[in-house]
């Protein structure tokens, strides 16, 4: 499975409608705190704008709002593994990416069988309160080299300046969040994030 090296990861379906038009083509949806009829607007316009333009939608969190929604990828964090149910998600055929912060959650994600895993954060992150040190650079690498060829998400501090570090080293793809949605311009940095990336994405066509 190939990842687009850009992974935007927004919390409404307003930033979706507004920024994959521009060519973002891996986008995960990560809303918290609303009600379930919420939920499912947030993921039943977010699933139209990503079919109209072509772009994976990849939906955190709540997978059995995804399996009932038609969708066909989820992502999860640690603590929503324990709780989720693997065979179901697999019956849906649903794609799953699992997070990861050190060796002992990489052995729990791989034994769930995982079509991606997720490292961070690489860099210190202004998104949430995490009580993992920064992984730097050299761990994508190493993380790349235990998870063979499964794809590797580097996530956690990225900027478009920085991506090109972490899919040096063999990350499929570079995760976004604050770098775009807190910028003075959205729409002009996520094209400096598409031209950033544009070297591995040209690759990735072109590579059987």
């Amino acid at each position: 499975m190939r990842l687009d090296p850009l992974y935007l990861i927004v919390d409404s379906a307003d930033w979706i409608e507004r920024l994959v038009p521009m060519g973002v083509k891996l986008v995960q949806l990560r809303v918290k705190d609303r009600s379930e009829a919420e939920l499912r607007q947030e993921i039943r316009r977010s699933k139209a704008v990503c079919l109209a333009y072509g772009c994976q939608l990849i939906v955190n969190d709540y997978w059995r709002l995804a399996i009932d929604e038609g969708c066909d990828f989820i992502h999860l964090g640690q603590e929503d593994l324990v709780d989720a149910d693997l065979k179901a998600i697999r019956r849906a055929e649903l794609k799953l990416g699992v997070s990861t912060h050190d060796v002992s959650e990489l052995e729990i994600a791989l034994g769930a069988e995982p079509d991606y895993v997720a490292l961070g954060p690489v860099w210190p992150t202004i998104l949430k309160k995490m009580k993992w040190q920064p992984q730097g650079v050299e761990r994508v690498a190493d993380w790349k080299r235990r998870i063979g060829n499964l794809p590797l998400v580097a996530i956690g501090g990225i900027t478009a300046e920085r991506a090109p570090l972490v899919l040096d080293e063999g990350a499929a793809t570079a995760a976004v969040v604050t770098d775009i949605t807190l910028s003075a311009d959205p729409e002009g940095r996520t094209r400096q994030w598409l031209a950033a990336t544009a070297p591995w994405r040209h690759r990735s066509e072109v590579t059987p």
